[in-house]
């Protein structure tokens, strides 16, 4: 068992508080905890009318170690309302960590379902809220699930997925078969206490591909999450045949967090028939441990952990770790993908618009004069590509500073059209010169991205050191760490390209006075 006090957790709250806040490089419109570490959403929902933010949580500090529910409550989805601590851990099956899962409506009783943590053990939990959710009581049956399947060698065992079918509950628990891959083990109960086991989802083959792949599907999944895509609940008949059924899970392998994946496919009493493997997000990594809720317009909502690319060192003395992701509405595109976009709520952080007149670009180096800058930025752009044609647009640049040597730095967002003209091309983050730091994580992040007739509709999301990035629905997520303060943006073109729209606000933020580490 863990020590309840980390060597680490000597920071006094006011002081870990001050540092987090002033650290330049801490993002101000996206959802941070009020210090110390943040990690995957949980229980993330809408309860009459007001929108539910659980996440995994450390007040001590900016470090993983005896981990808490951290709760937060907004009625926009933009402004967030620090909220009691939801779980934290206690003698028991959870002494050790209160870890990842879910919140359902059990007949109008508010109920989590959870990972306890004892020792090198997890197993679930439930806990029972107030009409508010801002109370909850462990119940006296924990653990649900006494033990993994028996018989079965398994890598690990936690996070869950909890949906009603008619009058039967329905859980998946991430796990993952040793020698064969990760997977989604399958239970059913009438009350959410006695659990029965029915067997594995799907199980994933962890010899296909090579772990470096950004598509390997892992040796464990994490934070599985089940729904369907369009119309209609999990376990019905479709009312069209072109409505998928999405399994989202975390690829893990020993210890390490990989990427967020999806499979498409046909989710059918015990088992799921997967039709294809689909990156979930660009940023592999950076966006990790995604979470999904359908809220009460319909709107099928999800968030995610915006992991760190510092050292322990660097977080440990700014106080904080983690961002969640801003919320993002899925929806389902023509060719059976997910497709995503940001909440339409967050617009109204935008203030003091700037704009340019449609023009065409050809390259020659030169880059174009934008007229903006800032460090919390929303840009949307409509552009067309020429076969073989690069943009490349520049966040976060700094001035030269007549300083010889690597003395300027810019995060480059690069959109390139194949040259065969065939409505494909590539979305890619170039890090290699966002900070002069050579310790943060500047790993190349790409990927694929249909473009018809060369036309891609670009929105970016920068808040110091997070970007989100969706270029016709695909998402890319990453960090950045830029030490010279810079602000500008910039626009550069090889071959031709037609800027259609240009657009670009400033982001107020989210938070205003001081918060608590325990409200």
């Amino acid at each position: 068992m863990t020590e309840s006090t980390h060597p680490l957790g000597t920071v006094p709250q006011d002081e870990l508080i001050a540092r987090a806040d002033a650290d330049p490089l801490r993002p101000r419109f996206h959802f941070v905890s009020p210090a110390g570490w943040l990690n995957d959403p949980n229980g993330v929902s809408q309860w009459n009318g007001t929108y539910h933010l659980f996440y995994q949580y450390n007040p001590e500090g900016a470090f993983h170690h005896r981990i808490q529910w951290g709760h937060a409550t907004s009625t926009d989805l933009v402004h967030w309302t620090d909220q009691p601590v939801a779980l934290e851990p206690s003698a028991g099956p959870d002494a050790d960590g209160c870890w990842s899962g879910v919140l359902v409506n059990d007949g109008g009783t508010p109920t989590l379902v959870y990972s306890g943590r004892l020792g090198e053990q997890e197993l679930p939990c439930v806990a029972v809220g107030s009409a508010d959710l801002l109370s909850w009581s462990k119940i006296p049956q924990n653990p649900v699930i006494a033990a993994p399947p028996a018989g079965v060698d398994i890598t690990a065992y936690r996070d869950h997925c909890v949906w009603r079918e008619g009058y039967i509950w329905r859980q998946l628990v991430g796990s993952g078969i040793r020698g064969r891959g990760g997977t989604a083990f399958l239970y059913e109960s009438e009350d959410l206490r006695a659990w029965e086991y029915v067997g594995p989802l799907f199980i994933g083959d962890a010899s296909q591909g090579d772990p470096a792949d950004s598509d390997w599907t892992g040796t464990m999944w994490e934070c599985v999450d089940l729904f369907r895509a369009r119309e209609g609940s999990l376990g019905t008949v479709p009312t069209s045949g072109d409505a998928p059924d999405v399994l989202v899970f975390s690829a893990w392998d020993n210890g390490d967090t990989r990427h967020p994946l999806y499979w498409t496919g046909r989710y059918s009493e015990n088992s799921f028939e997967p039709t294809g493997l689909h990156r979930l997000d660009y940023g592999g990594r950076f966006f990790y441990a995604p979470q999904s809720f359908q809220d009460e317009s319909g709107r099928r909502i999800m968030f995610g952990w915006l992991q760190e690319g510092r050292s322990d060192a660097a977080m440990i003395e700014a106080g904080w770790s983690g961002v969640m992701s801003l919320p993002r509405v899925t929806t389902v595109a023509d060719d059976g993908t997910l497709g995503f976009a940001p909440v339409p709520e967050i617009e109204k952080l935008r203030r003091d618009h700037v704009g340019l007149p449609g023009q065409e670009l050809v390259g020659t180096g030169a880059p174009v004069a934008t007229g903006v800058s800032g460090s919390q930025l929303d840009l949307e752009l409509d552009v067309q590509l020429e076969p073989g044609a690069v943009l490349r647009l520049g966040l976060l640049g700094s001035a030269d500073g007549g300083v010889t040597g690597k003395s300027k730095e810019e995060t480059v967002i690069e959109l390139c059209r194949t040259t065969e003209g065939d409505g494909q091309g590539t979305l890619r983050l170039d890090r290699t010169q966002s900070s002069l730091d050579p310790t943060v994580d500047v790993d190349d992040k790409s990927g694929p991205l249909p473009m018809p007739d060369g036309r891609v509709h670009l929105r970016v999301l920068v808040d110091r050191s997070a970007v989100e990035i969706f270029a016709n629905g695909k998402p890319l997520t990453a960090r950045v760490y830029p030490t010279l303060a810079g602000e500008h943006v910039s626009l550069t073109a090889e071959g031709t390209v037609s800027l259609l729209s240009f657009d670009a606000w400033t982001m107020a933020e989210i938070f205003g006075g001081a918060r608590n580490l325990f409200p």
